[in-house]
Parts: C-alpha cells; structure tokens; sequence
C-alpha cells in the first residue's frame, strides 16, 4: 500500500474518506473517554455534569468501591473463566471440524459442508432451545453459558477455508511418507503452522462471550452465574446500584452514575487489553483465510 501511494498527492476523495473515518473513530473513542472521566470524576463533578472527556476533582473512590465489593469483583472472575473455556473449547472443536473438511479426498465433505451451513441461516428458537436445555439438564448451570458457543459454522468455514488454501497438501503427504498418523499432523503441523486463523477465532469467541449476557438472562437463575455484562445491565437498569455494593463502604464521595462508569471500565478494558497481543495474527488471519492463493 504504502508503494501503491508513495509519490502522489492525496485527492479529495482522499480528504473525503479521512474525514469519515475520522469522525467514525471519534464516535467510539469519546464515549469511552466520557465514561472513564467520570469513573474518575467526583460526586459534585458528576451531580453538576460537568464531567467531559477528562476527569474533573480526580478521585479513586469508584474504583475502591467496585474492588471492595462482595458481588462485582467474583463475577468479573467468572466472566473471565467461562470466556477462558469457551474459547479453548471453541478453537478445538472448530478445528477438530475444520481439519477433516479442508481434506479433499474425505467422501462426503461437500453434503457435510452444507448441512453445518444449513445452521448458520436457520434455527430452530429461543423455546425450542430453553427445551433442549432443561432435558440435558444445562439449565441455571455453568455449562449452558459455554458449551451453546463452543461451535460457529461461520468459524468453521473460515478456518477450513484457511486449511484448505494456506497450508500446502505437501506437508501433509511427507508426514504421512515418514509414518505420522491424523492426529500427529493435525496437532503437530496444521495447529502450529495455524496460529493466525487460530487467534482470529479465538478473538472472535471471546469477544463474544465476555461482551454477552443473553444467554444468561434466559436460562440461569443464580446470582452467583451472572456475567459482569448482566450485572452491569441490571444495575444501569434499575438505576440503583449502592445496592450490592454497600457495607464498609462508608465516607466515600462518588455517586451511582461514578459506580456504573467504574464498572463499564471494569468490563471493557480486560478484553481492549487482548487485542495488541492478537492483532498480528488476526490481520493476517483474515486476509489469508478469506483470500484464495
């Protein structure tokens, strides 16, 4: 790209496309600056809305409530167990699927293909499903906020596509010429040599799980299985949340608008913090498994 443009003058068009973008970026980057300032803002400052981008009276007090609590602070740590299994169950059942369906010589690939396909377009509900799951006994367990999402017929489709065109066959005939068995190659060879489909899914699952609490409003009960998602939309809900998160926390001077920004900064910056650590492998990631080479 940077050949492609090196040496012109940037036309209007050009102008035109940064001005959007920018203003696109701007939309999601000064809400989360208005939500952290507050966090970190007053009682007098929030009560007055004199808070904008940058913290007004700077105060920690928020942040102290929200660690001190009995109830926020456990479920961000179940939110960040069942994200954690999800998303390895997830990456092994997608690949475990992927891998034999990239295969060519497999007999009935392209009907299997479809019927998963089938899927993606079509489901069965919300009721049907809540049946399911009070027969298998997944109802108000940790289970059911997991193993629904372990499998994505869109994730499976990118990363067979990924198989199939990005790694050569060659590799697979010389291991199977020096006595390597599916297993050995498949864990040994395509998972090593997958790291960017594989940290594309990965992101994708996880994002997904930490940010969703549908799943949870419907088929749990316990306090105890709420995600922090679902706590934080109860409490922006109900407007009321000095709630759960009273008791030895007397003398401090915030305010429930500073407890509900302290616990938004809570929910979002443990998942903003994965992205620079995957953000090589998922660029790469989309482009070679959406690109035929």
């Amino acid at each position: 790209m940077s050949n492609k443009f090196s040496g012109r003058n940037l036309e209007l068009a050009d102008y035109i496309i940064i001005f959007f973008i920018s203003l696109l970026c701007l939309t999601c980057i000064l809400p989360f600056l208005h939500v952290a300032a507050k966090s970190l803002s007053s009682h007098r400052a929030v009560i007055g809305q004199i808070v904008s981008f940058w913290p007004v009276e700077f105060t920690l007090d928020s942040y102290t409530r929200v660690l001190r609590s009995s109830l926020l602070m456990p479920q961000i740590g179940f939110t960040a167990l069942i994200t954690i299994l999800q998303t390895v169950l997830s990456l092994l059942v997608t690949a475990l699927c992927a891998f034999p369906l990239s295969r060519r010589y497999l007999p009935g690939r392209f009907p299997i293909t479809m019927f998963i396909m089938f899927t993606m377009y079509f489901s069965a509900g919300l009721i049907p499903a809540y049946l399911l799951y009070n027969r298998l006994h997944l109802l108000d367990t940790m289970w059911v906020l997991i193993l629904p999402g372990a499998f994505s017929a869109f994730n499976m489709l990118v990363m067979r596509t990924y198989f199939m065109n990005s790694i050569p066959d060659s590799l697979e005939e010389s291991a199977l010429m020096d006595g390597a068995g599916p297993y050995r190659i498949f864990f040994q060879i395509w998972l090593p040599l997958s790291k960017p489909v594989l940290a594309t899914v990965a992101l994708w699952v996880a994002v997904g799980r930490w940010n969703g609490f549908g799943d949870a409003m419907y088929f749990t009960r316990s306090r105890s299985l709420q995600p922090i998602q679902l706590l934080l939309y109860n409490m922006i809900l109900n407007a009321r949340p000095t709630e759960p998160l009273t008791g030895a926390d007397t003398g401090f001077t915030t305010t429930p608008e500073a407890l509900q920004a302290a616990v938004v900064m809570f929910a979002t910056i443990p998942i903003l913090l994965v992205y620079p650590f995957l953000q090589k492998y998922f660029v790469k990631g989309i482009m070679l498994g959406a690109i035929k080479q």
